[in-house]
C-alpha cells in the first residue's frame, strides 16, 4: 500500500502541533502555510499546559522539557468585593505541576524547528483557495491537489470552515477584549493567580523569575474610555492586588477579542477542523489550547488503529470517531467556562450569591479535587 498523504492546512500553534505529532506516523504530510504571515506587533499571548498534556508533549515530541515552560505548583483564585480581594480558593500540588506556562512566539518557534527537520513533511508556502469536499482534494490557484486527510487549522474566521458548520455553531460575543503584557518585577511571585475583578478577570501568569505575563479581560466601552490611559491603569490594579512597593515595568501592551464559538460540526467528507476554529473559548480558565491538545491526541490515536488495520484514511470512521469522542467535552468545557464568565459579572442575578457560594468552597476538597482532574486531563 502506497503511504497515506495528509495536508494540514495553518502554521499557527494548532497546525504546527498537529503536523509534528503526526509525523511520528507512517504517512506523508503537507504543511501549508500562507504567503504573507499576518504578524501582530507585539504579540505576548501566553498558553497554559496542563501537566498530562504537558508530558503528552513532551513524549510525541522527544523533549526532554521545554526549557521556557514555566511549572507552576500553586493557584490562587481571588475575587473582588469593595476595595478587597478575598482568596476563595487555592489548589496546589507537592508531586507534581498544575500546568506549565509558555510564551506563544518561543513554543511556535520550537514547533517549527521540529517540523523543518521532519523528512516526511513538506512545508508549502502556498494559500488554499478552495476545497472540493467530494474528491477530498485543494485547490492551489487552480492545481488541485488530493488527499487522504484535510485538517484545517486556520484560526476562527476562515471561509474554508463555511461549507462544513454552515453557521451551525454556539456563538457568543462577550464585547470584551483581552489585554495583555509583559510585566518586569523584583517581587517574588512563582506561581499563577486570578483575579475576578469589577472590570473583569485578571490573571498573572509567570513566565520566569522577575518576570510575569498579564492578561485582563475588559469590555469594548471600558476600553475605549480608557485606552490613552491603559497602562496607568494596569500599574493601578497591579498596585492594588500586590503591592505598591514592588518595582515594575509594563511593556509590550497589547489587545485581542474574546468571544465564544463552538461548533456544532466538525467536519465534511475527510476534511476536519482543529484548533480556535473549532472552539474559541473565554481565556478566563486558560483551557483553550488544552482542549486542542486533546483533539490532537485523539486524532493520533484513531489514526495510528486505523493504519494499524490497514485502512484507507478516506474511506475510514476516523472523523465520525473523532466527533464522537470530542465534541461532548469541548461543548461541556466551552459552556461551563461561559457560566464562570457570567458568574463573576458584576450584575443583579449572581452578585448576592457571591459571598455565600465563595466564603467556604476551599474546604470542599472534593470539588477542588474534581476542578483539578478536569483542567489537567478534561471530562472522561
Amino acid at each position: 500500500m502506497n503511504t497515506q498523504k495528509i495536508c494540514i492546512i495553518g502554521d499557527g500553534l494548532a497546525g504546527l502541533t498537529t503536523a509534528a505529532i503526526l509525523s511520528e506516523e507512517n504517512i506523508r504530510i503537507d504543511l501549508y502555510s500562507p504567503k504573507v504571515e499576518k504578524k501582530i506587533k507585539n504579540d505576548n499571548r501566553t498558553t497554559a499546559i496542563s501537566e498530562s498534556n504537558y508530558r503528552f508533549l513532551k513524549k510525541e515530541l522527544h523533549l526532554k522539557k521545554l526549557e521556557y515552560a514555566w511549572p507552576c505548583n500553586n493557584i490562587n483564585l481571588f475575587y473582588q468585593k469593595g476595595s478587597n480581594y478575598l482568596n476563595f480558593i487555592n489548589f496546589n500540588e507537592k508531586e507534581k505541576k498544575l500546568m506549565y506556562i509558555v510564551q506563544n512566539n518561543k513554543f511556535k518557534n520550537t514547533l517549527t524547528n521540529i517540523v523543518i527537520k521532519k523528512k516526511n513533511i513538506k512545508i508549502l508556502k502556498s494559500a488554499i483557495t478552495k476545497i472540493n469536499f467530494n474528491s477530498g482534494s485543494v485547490y492551489v490557484k487552480n492545481k488541485k491537489i488530493i488527499y487522504d486527510l484535510i485538517v484545517l487549522s486556520v484560526g476562527s474566521q476562515s471561509f474554508l470552515y463555511n461549507k462544513i458548520d454552515q453557521g451551525r455553531s454556539i456563538k457568543k460575543d462577550y464585547k470584551e477584549v483581552a489585554i495583555t503584557a509583559f510585566v518586569k518585577h523584583n517581587s517574588k511571585i512563582e506561581n499563577p493567580s486570578q483575579f475576578f475583578l469589577k472590570e473583569g478577570p485578571l490573571a498573572i501568569l509567570p513566565l520566569k523569575k522577575n518576570v510575569f505575563s498579564l492578561v485582563w479581560s475588559i469590555n469594548y466601552k471600558f476600553l475605549k474610555k480608557n485606552k490613552k490611559n491603559i497602562k496607568i491603569l494596569i500599574n493601578k490594579k497591579i498596585n492594588e492586588i500586590i503591592d505598591k512597593k514592588v518595582k515594575k515595568k509594563i511593556s509590550n501592551i497589547n489587545n485581542f477579542n474574546i468571544y465564544l464559538n463552538l461548533k456544532k460540526k466538525y467536519f465534511k467528507k475527510n476534511t476536519l477542523i482543529i484548533g480556535d476554529g473549532l472552539h474559541a473559548v473565554h481565556p478566563i480558565a486558560g483551557q483553550g489550547f488544552n482542549l486542542v491538545l486533546r483533539d490532537i491526541m485523539k486524532l493520533k490515536e484513531l489514526i495510528n488503529k486505523n493504519l494499524k488495520l490497514g485502512l484507507l484514511m478516506k474511506e475510514s470512521a476516523i472523523l465520525k470517531d473523532f466527533y464522537q469522542a470530542r465534541k461532548p467535552e469541548n461543548t461541556l468545557v466551552g459552556l461551563g467556562i461561559d457560566l464562570t464568565n457570567t458568574f463573576f459579572k458584576e450584575n443583579k442575578i449572581f452578585s448576592p450569591l457571591k459571598d455565600l457560594l465563595l466564603k467556604n468552597l476551599n474546604n470542599f476538597q472534593f470539588i477542588k479535587k474534581i476542578s483539578k482532574k478536569i483542567a489537567d486531563s478534561g471530562v472522561r
